[in-house]
């Protein structure tokens, strides 16, 4: 667990990102005027009411009141937690994230680098063991058997675990801390009933007489490690168990290797093991990645998605390859936004991405890949083969089962068309299908958010104007005004004009996210979406006076408490002369109107 994000990060990464890619890359939006619109991901309707705010750098869902800033919108459409969306955010923005250093998180921080550490050198080790140990020649010769050469090895960081019980123990765990640490990372395993001070006598490797692949994470860092007998044994695979650093459901075999060959080849390949991934990259077919022993997750469909549009399964052509390709057809389903594609390869029986592309070459293998099933042949041929179409019943069969599939689709083209094959193979109108169910149990439904109620107090109105406009901080006639304010609330709208002070581009998301710790960030944001009804031509003289209207309300309340002090006591010096001001100023006030 790494420490803080310094806020001035995350100030700069809001400056940077632009909401309406962020958006428009999961929610295709369309342009109306100055703003653009979609239906909205958060519920389920058929007229647009989201809308998403270039300049405010925020969205907004008249419909079910979502409203949020980029972070705000990935947090919650993708499911992610603050510092995931945060590292999401700047990995596109190619930033790095920084990292506060102090007190306990400095601790955490330390220990995830130590760990990250720990397990870099092991991945050293490993690949010094291909080279080195006597024993590597049975490994080099099952590489060279399965047609890897050196160079492709080499890239991948391909190693060697001896058939030793301690041969990584003893080479890192020189220290009770260090032993841990190998624990932690899941390179070693505890004996039963031992305790954590038997030394290395009571720990073994857990990778033993096995060809090993690093397992890098998005960012390229080596978390965990994919073990490969090359002879007699089982498991065939053993992977890592979750650790700190490693979460299979969210890692794919070769993501961060592929990542620029996806984009240049517009699609990604997922395959089922890293033998096949390493095997394709060296016949040129460099776009594949593969799960980690685990079905496929929403998580690594989302990675994928935000590549390439097109992901293309490839699966071995038994029962078992399309029981798993449906499965994970089903957890592509609600990810399915206009403008994605997916396909399934099914490869011949006792053939495998590494025996075909070795057999066939890569181009081959490439134009396998363009003939992919696509999602809706692959449905509803499965489909079909199930039920007799020759009867009614068959017929109706057909009906319950797809309904529910389709309507797990966002709503969109590809939906309709879905339903539009549905309606031809059923022979029943559209009308007749009614709607399709399904839909109301998608993922992404949210309850309504409560919206602003009634008009608005004079200074939590001044903040929506200023949140909605940060410009007007520049345009305040008396600033002697702003230290006056004492009401509730007052610090925060003196907090975000020194924020547009300190950076005159200020924009409304910047604004809200500095305040996402303060307390009141879900009522700002409600106030960032509040609708003024006042027209752009008059907005700075409304503001100015409505800060006017701040003060002398605050005037007014102060002049009544101290006329009641002194109906009760007299009242001292200095009070007395401020009863004099107040009541001279709204005499003044009183002559003017």
């Amino acid at each position: 667990m790494a420490g803080k994000i310094p806020s001035s990060f995350i100030d700069s990464l809001m400056a940077r990102i632009d909401i309406v890619d962020v958006i428009d890359n999961r929610v295709p939006l369309t342009r109306k005027g100055r703003e653009f619109q979609a239906c909205c991901p958060f519920h389920e309707e058929k007229t647009p009411s989201f809308t998403v705010s270039p300049a405010k750098q925020f969205y907004h869902c008249f419909g079910c009141g979502a409203h949020g800033t980029a972070i705000g919108f990935l947090m919650e459409y993708a499911n992610l937690g603050f510092v995931e969306a945060i590292e999401e955010l700047a990995e596109t923005a190619g930033m790095e994230v920084p990292r506060e250093q102090g007190g306990g998180g400095q601790k955490k921080d330390e220990s995830a680098g130590q760990l990250l550490g720990l397990v870099d050198q092991a991945s050293n080790w490993f690949q010094q063991q291909l080279r080195s140990h006597p024993d590597a020649r049975k490994a080099i010769a099952y590489l060279k058997g399965r047609g890897l050469d050196g160079r492709i090895c080499a890239h991948f960081g391909v190693g060697f675990a001896p058939d030793s019980w301690d041969g990584l123990l003893n080479e890192l765990g020189d220290s009770e801390i260090r032993r841990d640490q190998l624990l932690k990372a899941g390179l070693v395993i505890r004996k039963d009933n031992s305790d954590s001070k038997s030394g290395n006598r009571d720990m073994y490797d857990r990778f033993r007489g096995r060809v090993i692949f690093p397992i890098e994470d998005h960012r390229g860092r080596v978390v965990a490690f994919g073990g490969r007998v090359f002879g007699e044994g089982e498991p065939k695979y053993l992977n890592s168990p979750e650790t700190a650093l490693f979460h299979k459901g969210a890692e794919l075999y070769g993501l961060h290797r592929a990542r620029r060959a996806i984009g240049s080849e517009n699609r990604s390949v997922v395959v089922e093991g890293y033998m096949d991934v390493v095997s394709l990259a060296q016949f040129g077919v460099e776009n594949s990645v593969a799960t980690l022993g685990t079905a496929t997750t929403r998580t690594h469909l989302q990675r994928l998605f935000r590549l390439a549009p097109e992901i293309v399964f490839c699966f071995d052509g038994d029962r078992a390859g399309r029981d798993a390709a449906w499965k994970a057809m089903q957890v592509a389903l609600p990810e399915m936004q206009d403008g994605r594609q997916l396909g399934f390869l099914f490869l011949p029986d006792g053939e495998d991405p590494d025996s075909i592309v070795r057999n066939e070459g890569g181009d081959a293998f490439k134009a396998r890949v363009n003939d992919a099933m696509s999602l809706d042949q692959f449905m509803f041929d499965t489909l079909l083969a199930q039920v007799d179409m020759t009867r009614m019943d068959g017929k109706a069969r057909l009906m319950s089962m797809a309904q529910p599939l389709v309507g797990q689709l966002p709503e969109g083209t590809l939906r309709e068309m879905m339903r539009s094959k549905l309606s031809s193979l059923s022979g029943l109108s559209a009308e007749q299908m009614g709607s399709v169910p399904g839909k109301q149990s998608a993922p992404r439904l949210r309850r309504r958010t409560q919206p602003l109620e009634g008009a608005l107090s004079p200074l939590a109105l001044a903040i929506a104007m200023l949140l909605q406009n940060p410009s007007l901080a520049q345009t305040i006639e008396r600033p002697e005004m702003v230290e006056q304010l004492t009401l509730k609330g007052a610090d925060h709208f003196r907090s975000m004009l020194s924020q547009i002070s300190a950076s005159p581009d200020m924009n409304t998301a910047r604004l809200l996210e500095y305040f996402r710790e303060s307390g009141v960030h879900e009522y700002l944001q409600k106030l960032a979406s509040y609708e003024t009804s006042i027209d752009e031509e008059v907005l700075e003289r409304h503001f100015n006076d409505t800060l006017a209207t701040i003060v002398s309300q605050q005037d007014e309340q102060r002049r009544l408490a101290l006329l009641e002090k002194s109906r009760e006591q007299e009242l001292e010096g200095a009070e007395k002369e401020e009863l004099l001001e107040l009541l001279k100023g709204r005499s003044q006030t009183m002559v003017e109107s």
